[in-house]
């Protein structure tokens, strides 16, 4: 039996009973917590936790003794949208934004995800894996506890199924819980450019097909935006999933809104992904339903577009999820704090509002509430002790700095 018991914590944050429905309204404002805590992990599972006056010292017999004072703790970030499979990044992009070109006029000539799968499709599947792997391991040294990764960058069947290959390699090499998503539909590919419905059908009727027959994704999405997918394509994508395992996610509302949301809404989207512009109509559909809009403050501080008006979608109730959007095209950063910093310093979420949405709800957006997100008995996930910090506050407030001392579990 290995047990680990912490002392003297400043603060343990986002102690609960398991979560049973993510976090929204009045309930999304409050970050439970313990002043002067204990903490208890045996065998890599939370065991007990309190406050030092309740501590019984038989606890600390033939146990490892971590002195956190002046640290604060709490459970890792769950990172429910990523791109982390790629095979080079696209830092030249950036000399053209700032030359001014916007992220379509890129995309149309000959950068953006096309480019990207280029890439892919030239490298092998070992390859790939190797340097995925390397990304991986720098993004749980970051602070992720559980991590989604997209397909996407393949836009043939072949490679496509290479990347979900490589996730399900990953899934088997690294010690957090990793969930694959299919996003075939991310773009167009240039074969083809005219004539999109053909390549949907492709889509519905023989790759998602052969993804289900080997098991390789949790998950299905779809770049729903003018100029890529629309309405129409939600509708089919989740009829071609209707009776799997497989669930539904949408990136959406990321430039222009064409009634996505609502389509991703009425087929039940576990999550709608972007939401940088929203309409009423939009939040009325999200009202109604149950699903949760992943807001992406990252992409949005490098494409240099609005930020999601999530003031808007928390006074409607509507549960929201932060997630990095890590990829090398438009959110090319992993990191979790600085998207903390940026729910901060971007949206105006308190500091605690924006933890709610790195643990509790994104760990529902990515099924695994049962395990991860907030500190229960039974929690499983992975556990930051942070360096000395004089409050909460001064997480977000210093943007850029490591506040990682150490990572448990």
């Amino acid at each position: 039996m290995n047990k680990i018991v912490l002392l003297n914590i400043q603060e343990l944050l986002q102690v609960r009973q398991m979560p049973t429905q993510p976090l929204r309204g009045e309930e999304f404002t409050k970050l439970p917590k313990i002043t002067n805590a204990y903490l208890v992990l045996c065998d890599n599972e939370v065991e007990r936790f309190g406050e030092m006056s309740e501590l019984n010292p038989d606890v600390l017999r033939d146990s490892e003794v971590i002195d956190a004072t002046g640290r604060l703790v709490f459970p890792a970030f769950c990172d429910s949208h990523t791109h982390a499979v790629f095979a080079s990044p696209r830092e030249s992009e950036l000399v053209d934004k700032i030359k001014g070109l916007s992220y379509q006029e890129i995309a149309a000539s000959g950068g953006g995800i096309l480019n990207s799968a280029k890439k892919v499709q030239q490298m092998s599947e070992e390859d790939l894996f190797l340097q995925s792997l390397e990304k991986v391991e720098q993004i749980i040294q970051g602070g992720t506890g559980a991590l989604e990764i997209k397909s996407g960058y393949g836009l043939t069947l072949k490679d496509e199924l290479k990347m979900l290959r490589v996730i399900s390699r990953l899934k088997a090499h690294v010690d957090i819980p990793i969930k694959a998503t299919f996003l075939a539909a991310h773009a167009i590919p240039a074969e083809f450019e005219r004539d999109k419905e053909a390549f949907m059908d492709e889509v519905v009727h023989r790759w998602i097909p052969k993804v289900l027959e080997e098991g390789l994704a949790d998950y299905v999405d779809l770049f729903c935006e003018t100029g890529y997918f629309d309405a129409g394509d939600v509708q089919a994508v989740a009829q071609a999933i209707q009776g799997t395992p497989l669930k539904l996610k949408v990136h959406v509302n990321q430039f222009t809104a064409i009634q996505g949301i609502e389509a991703a809404v009425k087929n039940k989207a576990i999550t709608v992904d972007h939401l940088e512009v929203l309409d009423h109509q939009d939040l009325v559909a999200l009202k109604l339903g149950e699903t949760i809009a992943t807001v992406l403050p990252a992409c949005s501080f490098y494409l240099n577009i609005p930020f999601s008006p999530v003031k808007e979608l928390i006074k409607e109730g509507i549960p929201i999820s932060l997630a990095s959007d890590f990829n090398p095209g438009s959110s090319p950063s992993s990191n979790m704090f600085f998207v903390w910093s940026l729910a901060c310093i971007k949206m105006k979420l308190t500091p605690e509002q924006a933890l709610n949405a790195l643990t509790v709800n994104s760990a529902f957006a990515m099924g695994l509430e049962a395990t991860h997100g907030a500190l229960f008995k039974g929690y499983r996930g992975k556990i930051i002790v942070t360096n000395k910090v004089p409050s909460l506050a001064y997480l977000p407030y210093a943007f850029g700095t490591n506040h990682i001392h150490q990572i448990l579990n």
